[in-house]
């Protein structure tokens, strides 16, 4: 047990066995055994290998309850084999301080994952447009623009974690589950209406995956899921019309900055559910390609979503006395000087250190 928490701890960092064998001073073939568990390293090891993986000694010696399974990634074809590790190795590491958060309340906080009447099998496109509009009604959202899709998704009982972008630039995003708990990963710096999308397809995936025909392409499904789920049909005729010959960029950059949708995906809605016929659609593509608007959109971005709930629930747990302050810097993975100087309203620069 011990051995896998090196391990894990270990990947999450991105180092291979030389480079923390040559952090505490010891073989890489010393490290292996470890982790391995042929040998337990004694408290004096233990303490170099804390400093060297940024971990408290505790850390070592938690039950390892938790394995990411069912994994889809949105990712570049060439992102290395090891960045998916040290994803996989984070993530298993806010999930596992995210429930034992949670486990700490009297009465859970967040309310379980649940969709009701889901589809046995998804068999044609439209059924995908009815899923959004159904999941929309049963999370109470009617048709309207949702401002913070991560609060949104984490009140339902979906974990919503961010990667940065700067370290892992080949991956958008990620669904799995852990012990049955669905879990989204976002990059931290894609733009809003970019992550938006990304969160959305992800949901489609939790919802459709294993739901398929066999013919299917299950990503450009997950994707018309997506934009109907941000941007409803019904929503798109009453600011568009039912039928258009044109529309202007302008028009599109105003609806972005309302529904948080990109132009791109916006005109590609107003094609698939009618408004504008297939010719006209490229067309207008055709011209954002000449601008470069495919891969800058002008105007004003739309602002990045920001995961704030865990942190939400640490000064909530505080204030309610279920922790102390050494507790609640533990789990939020910081030194307890910088959870003070956070506490006391003097910094906010360790506020996503999860």
């Amino acid at each position: 047990m011990l051995g896998k928490r090196i391990q894990r701890a270990r990947k999450a960092l991105g180092l291979s066995l030389r480079d923390l064998g040559e952090q505490i001073a010891l073989s890489h073939a010393a490290v292996k055994k470890y982790e391995d568990n042929e040998v337990t390293p004694s408290s004096d090891i233990l303490i170099k290998l804390a400093k060297a993986l940024h971990v408290k000694v505790e850390y070592f010696f938690r039950a390892e309850r938790f394995t990411l399974e069912n994994i889809h990634y949105r990712k570049h074809a060439d992102m290395p084999e090891r960045h998916l590790e040290e994803i996989t190795a984070k993530i298993l590491d806010q999930v596992e301080r995210r429930v034992e958060l949670e486990s700490l309340f009297p009465t859970a906080p967040v309310q379980s994952f649940s969709i009701k009447n889901l589809p046995k099998m998804v068999k044609h496109i439209d059924e995908v447009e009815k899923l959004a509009d159904q999941v929309r009604n049963q999370w109470s959202l009617g048709s309207d623009p949702i401002p913070d899709l991560i609060d949104i998704f984490e009140e339902r009982g979906i974990k919503v974690f961010a990667i940065d972008n700067e370290q892992y630039p080949k991956i958008d995003g990620l669904y799995a589950e852990v012990n049955r708990m669905p879990v989204i990963v976002i990059g931290d710096q894609r733009q809003g209406d970019r992550q938006r999308f990304t969160l959305a397809h992800e949901l489609g995936h939790l919802l459709l995956d294993n739901r398929f025909a066999d013919d299917l392409d299950i990503e450009s499904y997950c994707n018309r899921f997506a934009g109907a789920f941000l941007l409803p049909k019904q929503s798109l005729i009453n600011v568009l019309g039912e039928h258009r010959n044109s529309i202007e960029p302008r028009e599109l950059s105003l609806l972005k900055q309302e529904f948080g949708i990109s132009m791109t995906s916006i005109l590609h809605r107003a094609e698939e559910t009618g408004i504008i016929s297939n010719n006209i659609y490229r067309q207008i593509r055709a011209e954002f390609n000449e601008r470069g608007w495919s891969k800058k959109e002008p105007g004003e971005q739309y602002p990045k979503e920001i995961t704030h709930i865990f942190e939400q629930m640490i000064f909530h747990a505080l204030a309610e006395e279920y922790i102390g302050e050494s507790k609640a810097a533990e789990l939020m993975n910081v030194p307890l000087e910088s959870f003070r100087s956070l506490r006391a309203m003097e910094s906010q620069d360790v506020a996503h250190h999860q």
